[in-house]
C-alpha cells in the first residue's frame, strides 16, 4: 500500500500480474503484467516505485506508480520470495530462497556485494 496515493498493489501468483487497487473504493483499477510467479510487493511512498519479487522468474519487476507500468525487470537469484524497500535510500532488499541470499537492488540493477544468510534455524 502506498499511503501517499492510497493505492495498493497485490501480487497474483498464478496470473503473473499485480492488481492495482484504489484504497478509497476498494476497486481494482488495473492489472500489470510482471514476471513469472509474483510473490510479494513493496512500495516506496517517497518515489511511488513498487518492487515485485517474481518467485518463478528469478527477477524483480519495478513498477512506476505514476504510470502503473513496469520500467525494468531486474534479474536476481533463484526463487525471490520477499522484497522490502527502504524509503530513505530507495534500495530494495530481495530475499532469495534458492541460494539463501539477500540482494540489494536499486531501480535499474542490483548492488554488490550480496548479503549471504545462514541456513541455520534461529530460535
Amino acid at each position: 500500500m502506498n499511503p501517499s496515493t492510497n493505492v495498493a498493489y497485490v501480487a497474483n501468483y498464478d496470473r503473473d500480474t499485480v492488481s492495482v487497487i484504489d484504497g478509497k473504493t476498494n476497486a481494482v483499477i488495473g492489472n500489470i503484467k510482471v514476471g513469472k510467479g509474483p510473490s510479494a510487493v513493496s512500495v516506496n511512498p517517497s518515489t511511488n516505485i513498487a518492487y515485485v519479487s517474481n518467485f518463478d522468474g528469478d527477477t524483480v519487476s519495478v513498477i512506476d506508480g505514476k504510470t502503473n507500468t513496469v520500467t525494468p525487470t531486474i534479474p536476481v537469484s533463484q526463487y525471490p520470495s520477499a522484497v522490502s524497500v527502504n524509503p530513505s535510500t530507495n534500495i530494495a532488499y530481495v530475499a532469495n530462497r534458492g541460494d539463501n541470499t539477500v540482494k540489494r537492488c536499486k531501480i535499474r540493477s542490483c548492488i554488490r556485494p550480496w548479503i549471504a544468510t545462514s541456513r541455520k534455524k534461529v530460535g
